[in-house]
């Protein structure tokens, strides 16, 4: 046994765990080292022809399955990132010779035996892990089906050792001490199979790969295409990972109209993280990424990311063998069951029978986003409800958190004035004994206009904008306000025929309605740096009151406040963050229909 390698002879053993992208990545590795004349895999020789046609196939997903005596069948999986696999690609692309060592048996007992993480060997190297394995692992076989197996594969190393200057073995690392034991004695053939009939080789479903693939189809697929550019070497598992939720937000804003914030992302890092450690690894499974999602930000953002990681590219609508579908239960996976709860429209509400028309149906994809014109648009009134419900519940909450503020709190002496503070005689009695009591000064003025930013949506040299289209509405009755807004464009996600699914980048809502000019084309504004600044100097201007609600995830720039001070008129800034933020979410979105006549259906589709 050499320093930093396992050697027996001129036989160099590469002891891999199956099916682990850093082990493939250590056999590649190791074969650019060694350079081998011959390459022996630990597979029986009655699945060679299957194996090596599979291995062809690649990047192709095959599957090579036979049926044993009791009737039961054995499935073997031919994954880019298994470390056999590898070994018999880089063998063929180099023209090296391929020998399969192991020995056929039936009614193998499954092996669930834990092994430290893998990516480990990133951080203490392949050797360090490979002796840490040894050093804990218990001493002797498993079974007397392990002992056989270990007598067959050494005997064929040591004939290959005769035959060959320079032979590379690539093996279970839970066979490594059996076999090094075996080789310094002279091993005698065992009597085994040497002839399998029946053994068939498959494409496997599309579907399947999402399920049974042992890394996550995203990662296999990332090493497929980082070793056809030669950088195999240099894939990290934790870069996959975060490449996967950068894809998985893009499609989540494109899809959703949804932004999944620096906030959301470091708690999903650190939830799937902490889950990781608690199951004995240091990064977490697809599973456990699944779950972190949906606890950083919700099923939808979930969906995305297991929609892209299940993602295996390299399929084929005519493969050129059997299609076969399987599911985990059929390869004895230990599986772990997830639903998704999507946002979608409700489909059922009550637990009675009734009569339940059809909804129309797009005859071809883009058909509704033909159809929308944009010439005539409306609103959906019961959003116009909400919205004004919650501008409503602003000016109250801003008007609250003004009398606070505006209130003085001093000793009782002999007036409760407007009555007993608890907080600061609680806080204070211990040590003074003291009654505390409070005046409420009168607040002067009322809220007459409330701006709402959800995004800044900021001039950005390097991209276009999230929220280009902005529009003004007027209030279609005394008891709605002028609107001015800026959202994602109308047309872009369609709900149903004439109605578009939109999401506000920001909003001003002014009282009394019918009174705003198009706030983006008044020239008076053009003073304004961007977006928010322009909404709140509209709500400023068009304010027949005092106070002007802002809320916003950063207080108003100082050119506002200066513009509010030489109008005569009061700020009141409330953070975007001390509100529910699931409350928002819904505000946020609205619908723009086609014209009048669509809200007669409308409610079929929102």
């Amino acid at each position: 046994m050499g320093k930093k390698i396992f050697q027996w002879k001129n036989v160099r053993l590469v002891p891999i765990v199956h099916n682990r992208m850093e082990f493939a990545m250590e056999v590649r590795r190791q074969f650019e080292e060694f350079r081998p004349d011959l390459v022996a895999v630990e597979y029986p020789d009655t699945l060679r022809d299957k194996l090596l046609q599979g291995v062809r196939r690649l990047p192709l997903l095959s599957v090579v399955y036979y049926e044993e005596k009791d009737g039961t069948f054995t499935y073997l999986l031919i994954e880019p990132t298994d470390g056999q696999v590898e070994a018999i690609r880089l063998a063929l692309e180099s023209g090296v010779s391929v020998k399969f060592v192991d020995r056929d048996m039936e009614g193998y007992p499954l092996e669930f035996t834990p092994v430290p993480d893998p990516y480990s060997i990133t951080r203490i190297g392949y050797h360090n892990y490979c002796l840490a394995y040894l050093r804990f692992s218990p001493p002797g076989p498993a079974n007397p089906e392990d002992t056989l197996r270990e007598k067959t594969m050494a005997y064929h190393l040591q004939r290959l050792a005769d035959q060959a200057e320079r032979v590379l073995f690539v093996g279970g690392l839970a066979h490594l001490s059996g076999l090094l034991h075996m080789l310094d004695k002279r091993q005698t053939q065992v009597l085994g199979r040497t002839k399998r009939e029946g053994v068939g080789l498959a494409h496997l479903h599309e579907e399947s790969s999402r399920e049974i693939l042992s890394e996550m189809p995203f990662l296999s697929a990332a090493y497929e295409r980082a070793r056809t550019e030669g950088e195999a070497l240099n894939l990290d598992r934790l870069k996959v990972h975060s490449d996967l939720i950068s894809i998985a937000q893009e499609r989540y804003w494109k899809n959703s109209k949804e932004q999944l914030t620096r906030h959301q992302k470091r708690i999903l890092n650190r939830f799937a993280r902490n889950y990781a450690l608690l199951t004995g690894n240091l990064v977490p499974s697809f599973y456990q990424l699944i779950v972190a999602a949906r606890g950083a930000a919700d099923d939808n953002f979930a969906y995305e990311l297991w929609e892209k990681g299940g993602e295996y590219p390299w399929q084929s609508e005519d493969p050129g063998l059997p299609v076969l579908r399987l599911r985990g239960e059929d390869l004895f996976l230990d599986q772990k069951l997830i639903r998704f709860h999507r946002r979608l429209r409700t489909m059922r509400r009550r637990l009675v029978a009734v009569p339940v028309k059809k909804k129309k149906r797009e005859h071809y994809p883009g058909q509704w986003r033909e159809g929308f014109r944009g010439f005539s648009i409306c609103s959906y009134p019961p959003e116009d409800v909400v919205v004004e419900g919650y501008g409503r519940y602003l000016m109250k909450r801003a008007m609250e958190i003004r009398a606070e503020e505006n209130s003085r709190i001093e000793p009782f002496t002999c007036s409760m004035l407007d009555g007993l503070d608890l907080r600061e005689t609680i806080r204070d009695w211990a040590f003074k004994g003291q009654v505390y009591v409070k005046t409420e000064m009168p607040l002067k003025g009322k809220v007459g206009s409330v701006v709402v930013i959800f995004d800044p949506d900021l001039p950005d040299t390097g991209g276009p904008e999230n929220f280009p289209w902005r529009v003004t509405w007027l209030g279609e009755h005394e008891q709605e306000s002028d609107m001015a807004f800026y959202s994602t464009p109308a047309g872009e996600i369609m709900d149903g025929p004439g109605i578009s699914r939109c999401q506000y980048g920001g909003f001003m809502l002014t009282y009394p309605p019918m009174r705003v000019y198009d706030i983006w084309k008044d020239s008076f504004f053009d003073m304004a740096r961007n977006k928010p600044e322009r909404l709140l100097m509209a709500a400023l201007d068009y304010s027949l009151e005092r106070h002007v609600v802002y809320v916003a995830a950063a207080p108003p720039s100082g050119w506002c406040q200066s513009m509010a001070a030489r109008l005569g008129k009061k700020i009141i800034y409330i953070p975007i963050g001390t509100f529910s933020p699931v409350t928002l979410k819904k505000i946020r979105q609205f619908h723009v229909l086609d014209g009048h006549p669509v809200r007669k259906y409308a409610h079929h589709y929102i």
